[in-house]
């Protein structure tokens, strides 16, 4: 095997076995010494490639993002049933929202490659805004791109709850949530309420 192949093959298993590590127990949790076991490689080739572990945290970070931008995409011409392919690539895709919570609470302030994350958020918000603008008959501008950063924010987070917060899934709905077919209807009833959402008042009443 040439020589780049193999560093590009080894960075990779890295990165794979780093993420299994980091989504299990966090940047303070982790151990570099697991993630090289788990590799096939010895600890210093970890800060051979990275430099520390949270550099290598960081690569992991900005690795599931991207994979998370690409598998869900940018929202649709309907934002409701955005909101269910959110829902869907996180009960897919747990590791990738459990990264994204764990980062949340090992920065406190700036986050890596936060300014090419900025401009994708916006990309986001911009699309959406012009879904809203559709939606309601009115202009684009910066009164509808505030209400569509508010919204995308909303739609989140009604999405990624249950996966998010299972606990809370449980003591709520109980069983119901496990039984056949509740999973479906739970994102059913998402994508309803996003529609109720981003539905004009006067068109929610018809």
């Amino acid at each position: 095997m040439p020589r780049t192949e193999h560093l590009v093959g080894t960075r990779a298993l890295l990165l794979a076995a780093a993420r299994d590590e980091f989504a299990a127990h966090g940047m303070g949790g982790a151990r570099v010494g697991r993630i090289a076991e788990q590799a096939g490689v010895s600890k210093e080739r970890i800060y051979g490639y990275f430099g520390s572990k949270e550099k290598l945290f960081a690569a992991v970070i900005s690795e599931a993002l991207t994979e998370h931008a690409t598998l869900l995409g940018p929202p649709s011409a309907d934002p409701a049933e955005y909101a269910g392919r959110i829902y869907d690539l996180h009960r897919r895709n747990p590791h990738l929202l459990r990264l994204m919570m764990w980062e949340a609470l090992h920065y406190d302030g700036g986050l890596p490659n936060e300014q090419p994350r900025t401009a994708r958020y916006r990309d986001m918000v911009a699309t959406l805004s012009e879904a809203l603008g559709s939606e309601s008959g009115s202009e684009s501008g910066s009164a509808c791109d505030t209400e569509a950063a508010s919204t995308l924010l909303a739609l989140i987070g009604l999405a990624i709850l249950p996966t998010a917060f299972p606990q809370i899934t449980r003591l709520i709905l109980g069983t119901a949530a496990d039984a056949p077919g509740g999973d479906d209807e739970l994102r059913a009833h998402i994508v309803r309420l996003a529609r109720r959402m981003v539905t004009p008042s006067s068109d929610a009443l018809t």
